[in-house]
């Protein structure tokens, strides 16, 4: 038991000649030695003043940014804060609420990062990137504070929550998958629908499953499954129309009209085996000039012809073409 001065079990003064800080160090060794003895010294010893030497506020700026949001019961997040933070708080939004100052609302929405962070995490697994969803949720964080009333006596993280979600749904429904597809489904459709569109530039036709798989170096199986992935990429409404322009037909008023690229279609198919009655060449020139798009010239350096006789020749097969359809067609 150490004794000093005639007071049993008291702690000893710092020895005045030691440096302060090592007068300050034997101080709270010596205040753990004797704390056993003396509950309110226990408490002084293991509890140290909450915001130490540096001052209140950097207490309570620390405090702030060690704040970690956690769920809570239907669905909503409270910020674990305490209620010095809390009153901070509190008066911030007053003050925003009345003067609508841009840096006192800069700071609301610093000091509630985490919980748009921690509600852009709940999304994550549904194929989108964390940074994106990070900056939706950032977004309707930004709507809540700007919307938040602090008269109505609500806790903000009670209704940012709400706010926040919704605005992360919205992603999904307007820009994302309506249906959960993996990634590596949603890069192979962006790759085969770019390959899709180049060689229908090439062959004037659409491309095979094995034309695609030869071009995108993958397999037959791989391209249906890119292509059938597409059908779950932004749904829509029918009654949406095509653009932010409210005068845009929805796709429920487009139904029934005629697709010029069907009727298109159909001609070719039609005109197909007529071709067949033509000589080789002018089949040839037929199909460069109308499915490839060809000019008279590029034809006729291709043919080792003159520009002239390929326009004689091209006259002559349209000629035998059109009558071989007026027969047919008298025969129907």
């Amino acid at each position: 038991m150490l004794r000093h001065g005639g007071h049993q079990g008291r702690c000893r003064q710092p020895d005045p000649r030691l440096p302060p800080r090592r007068r300050r160090a034997g101080h709270r060794r010596r205040q753990r030695l004797t704390a056993s003895r003396h509950p309110r010294g226990l408490r002084r010893a293991v509890q140290p003043h909450p915001h130490g030497r540096r001052g209140r506020a950097r207490g309570q700026r620390r405090r702030r940014e060690d704040a970690v949001p956690a769920p809570q019961a239907a669905g909503v997040v409270h910020v674990s804060l305490d209620r010095s933070d809390k009153e901070a708080l509190t008066e911030a939004f007053q003050e925003f609420a009345a003067s609508r100052d841009p840096a006192v609302r800069d700071e609301l929405i610093e000091a509630h990062l985490g919980l748009a962070e921690y509600l852009a995490r709940r999304f994550s697994n549904r194929g989108e990137p964390l940074d994106d969803l990070v900056q939706v949720a950032s977004l309707g964080l930004v709507k809540a504070v700007e919307r938040f009333d602090p008269g109505r006596g609500l806790e903000f993280t009670t209704f940012a929550t709400p706010t926040i979600v919704g605005e992360l749904k919205r992603h999904f429904r307007d820009k994302g998958w309506a249906v959960r597809v993996p990634r590596r489904v949603q890069e192979l459709h962006l790759r085969v629908t770019g390959v899709i569109d180049d060689l229908q530039l090439e062959l004037g036709r659409s491309p095979t499953v094995a034309e695609i798989a030869v071009r995108a170096g993958t397999s037959e199986d791989e391209v249906i499954e890119a292509v059938d992935a597409g059908s779950a990429y932004r749904s829509a409404s029918l009654d949406a129309g095509r653009s932010d322009d409210e005068e845009s037909p929805g796709l429920l008023g487009q139904l029934g009209q005629i697709d010029p690229e069907l009727v298109r279609a159909e001609r070719r198919a039609a005109l197909t085996p007529l071709m067949a009655e033509l000589p080789e060449r002018e089949q040839l020139m037929l199909y460069l000039r109308f499915y490839q798009g060809k000019t008279q010239s590029e034809i006729a350096q291709r043919l080792g012809i003159s520009q002239m006789h390929v326009s004689r020749l091209l006259s002559r097969s349209l000629e035998r073409l059109r009558e071989l359809a007026e027969v047919g067609a008298g025969e129907r």
